[in-house]
């Protein structure tokens, strides 16, 4: 672990970006981190160059999402629905089964390097759903952990379980990318088309459907850069 560690991320919202660029900027970015890490183990602690940590904000055009070891099955539409619902479906890197991305989420990606904060992934994974949990609070709604199920639910111990955020990432070199999916006002039915998570028994909400009312989504980004500051003790850029 270095000396110094760099307590700041740059903050970039994208807006709505294509699922496809998003993640080669992902790539990109991680790779910069990874590519400084390697030639710091080349020089002194006093020469070496303080890592950035990235976090991306955005929403997808309807998208399907794979995860590297989940389960194809959990794909319950052919190519030809795929087209008809404007829908994309790709295999990628990330950890998880399978999700929908789409309009009315906010999605973020941090790409940073753990290395500037804990070397432990569990404790990463579990502080990306506190920020979450914290967010949704702020409106009210009890957010919680569901035993051996990663991500953010309502009613996790009931039989009307709903998930209200996924969660997927990947790390390299203790350099993170992919991240979460918060639900704030996306076409549910859109869930309808897979099997979330690989998870039968529990369903999809969103903040909107649980309040019964519109969210301002500049207003729940905020929300989240407050906790995620906080949850992570750092610096936004």
């Amino acid at each position: 672990m270095y000396k110094i560690q760099n307590k700041k991320v740059i903050y970039k919202d994208l807006h709505q970006a294509d699922y496809l660029k998003t993640w080669k900027l992902q790539e990109k970015l991680l790779q910069h981190i990874i590519s400084i890490k390697l030639n710091n183990k080349k020089l002194s602690n006093s020469k070496s160059l303080l890592t950035p940590n990235y976090f991306l904000s955005v929403s997808h055009p309807h998208i399907f999402t794979l995860g590297k070891n989940g389960n194809f099955q959990n794909l319950l539409i052919t190519n030809s629905k795929l087209q008809e619902i404007d829908a994309q479906f790709i295999k990628t890197n990330r950890g998880g089964d399978i999700t929908y991305h789409g309009p009315g989420q906010i999605v973020g990606y941090p790409i940073l390097d753990l290395d500037n904060f804990f070397n432990d992934i569990h404790m990463y994974m579990r502080k990306l759903e506190e920020v979450i949990i914290k967010t949704i609070n702020h409106y009210g709604i009890k957010g919680e952990r569901s035993t051996g199920e990663t991500g953010v639910w309502i009613d996790a111990d009931k039989p009307f379980a709903r998930k209200i955020c996924a969660i997927g990432v990947k790390a390299s070199q203790w350099v993170t990318m992919h991240g979460f999916a918060l639900n704030l006002s996306p076409n549910l039915s859109y869930f309808d088309y897979i099997i979330p998570c690989g998870i039968k028994d529990k369903s999809v909400t969103s903040l909107e459907k649980e309040l019964e009312r519109n969210v301002d989504p500049y207003e729940v980004k905020k929300l989240i850069k407050k906790n995620f500051s906080e949850i992570f003790d750092f610096e936004w850029i």
